[in-house]
């Protein structure tokens, strides 16, 4: 009798050993499924999250609808769109066949990243493409983003449009230099006490909220934001930092439609 209440102690302790043991070899097969399944693919996990990448965040001003999906856009989401406008910031060709119109956050890293991509979109395209910048600062998590966008518009009126893709350039090339946007308006050719008197007069805050606003309405919940628009009114939503190779076939298309 003593040797058999040994054994069913001896029992008892090891079953939730035995359970626990299990479970762990469970989570570790399913670990290893995941890696053999993103090695057939040919991508790693974080790739497989998407290269398209960017920051999002609930807006107080979104509409109850999530947006569009990559791709291209129907016509009534074509039309949810803001026109270019003489107010916009264009790099490149005015006359373009198609524009790429960005909403960006000058703090979002993603954004830094797609920055190269769209200035080799310029590069590869010559005059068929232009490049528009619009404002879009995610103001929860990136308290920097807003200030960025108001200072650059100080430029812009300084400077022109030359100075504001200077300050832009610059922004992106190191973000460091968000926590002194004075010195790199000055860079610009827009600093000094005219860029202090426009910050303190508070003269673009409402463009850079009617942008977030509009960008809003078009569809966008994250940054960067990107449309693809050409002549003829048909647009695509590119909805994150993408790689030139993928945005290529789109541009592509646009330019043939």
């Amino acid at each position: 009798m003593a040797e058999k209440t040994k054994s069913g102690g001896l029992l008892d302790r090891l079953v939730p050993i035995l359970l626990l043991a299990s479970i762990v070899m469970a989570f570790l097969v399913g670990i290893l499924w995941q890696k053999v399944n993103f090695l057939e693919k040919g991508t790693s996990p974080t790739q497989a999250l998407g290269e398209q990448a960017g920051d999002t965040v609930d807006n107080d001003v979104s509409p109850p609808n999530a947006g569009p999906e990559q791709g291209k856009l129907s016509e009534e989401q074509v039309a949810q769109i803001a026109p270019v406008n003489s107010d916009d910031h264009i790099r490149g060709n005015p006359d373009a066949k198609v524009i790429l119109i960005e909403y960006s956050d000058y703090e979002c890293p993603f954004c830094s990243r797609f920055h190269e991509t769209a200035k080799q979109v310029l590069n590869e395209y010559g005059d068929d493409v232009a490049w528009v910048y619009r404002h879009f600062p995610l103001d929860q998590i990136h308290s920097k983003a807003r200030p960025a966008a108001i200072a650059s518009e100080c430029v812009a009126e300084i400077g022109g449009n030359d100075a504001f893709w200077k300050f832009t350039d610059a922004l992106f090339a190191d973000p460091t230099t968000l926590d002194d946007l004075e010195s790199v308006a000055s860079n610009a050719g827009a600093g000094g006490s005219g860029f202090t008197s426009c910050l303190e007069a508070e003269t673009y805050d409402e463009r850079v909220s009617n942008d977030l606003t509009e960008g809003t309405n078009a569809g966008v919940r994250g940054t960067p934001g990107n449309f693809i628009v050409n002549q003829n009114g048909d647009a695509w939503f590119v909805p994150g930092a993408y790689p030139f190779e993928q945005i290529q076939p789109m541009i592509d298309e646009a330019l043939q439609s």
